[in-house]
C-alpha cells in the first residue's frame, strides 16, 4: 500500500507479510528496549506475539530494511493504534510522522472516524508528540504495572 502524504510518493507502507517477522521484532525491540530501565517493566509491545499480529493483518511497515512499523486494530467505533516504533537510527528523519498520517488515512479507509492509543506515562517523549499530531488526552489509568496515558484523534 503506498501512500504518498509529501507528494513525493519517495516511501512505502505496506502490510506485513511472514517474511517481516524478524524485521518487526527487531525494530520493536530497538525502539522499546531504552524504556525497560525507565519505567521498570518490560514494555508490552516488546512480549506481543509479533508473528500471530502479522498473520492477522495487523502489522504495516516501513523501509527497506524496515525501520518502522505501527500494529492496528480495527475496532467498532475507532482505530486502535496498538503499537508505533522506530528504530533509534531513523529517528529524526520523519518516519513517526508518516505512520501516524499512514494511521489516520488507514482508519478513514475502513470508515473509522477516530484514532485511540495509549502510551506510558513514562514515556515522555511520546507525550510531547502526540498532542502536535492532533491527539488529545481522554485519561490516565494504571493497568496492572503499566501507568498509561490514554489519547484520541478525532478524523474530519
Amino acid at each position: 500500500m503506498t501512500d504518498d502524504v509529501n507528494g513525493a510518493g519517495a516511501w512505502e507502507i505496506r502490510r506485513a507479510g511472514d517474511a517481516d517477522v524478524g524485521a518487526v521484532e527487531a525494530v520493536t525491540d530497538a525502539a522499546y528496549r531504552p524504556y525497560i530501565e525507565r519505567i521498570g517493566v518490560v514494555p508490552v509491545p516488546m512480549r506481543a506475539d509479533h508473528a500471530a499480529q502479522v498473520a492477522a493483518g495487523r502489522v504495516f511497515v516501513t523501509g527497506e530494511p524496515v525501520t518502522g512499523l505501527v500494529v492496528v486494530e480495527a475496532r467498532a467505533d475507532h482505530l486502535f493504534l496498538d503499537s508505533i516504533a522506530v528504530h533509534p537510527d531513523a529517528h529524526g528523519k520523519g518516519v513517526g510522522g508518516r505512520l501516524l498520517a499512514f494511521v489516520d488515512a488507514h482508519a478513514r479507509a475502513l470508515g473509522l472516524s477516530e484514532v485511540r492509543l495509549y502510551t506510558n506515562a513514562m514515556m515522555w517523549e511520546n507525550q510531547k508528540i502526540y498532542p502536535k499530531f492532533g491527539y488529545e488526552v481522554v485519561e490516565r489509568r494504571v493497568d496492572g504495572p503499566y501507568d498509561r496515558v490514554h489519547y484520541r484523534k478525532r478524523l474530519l
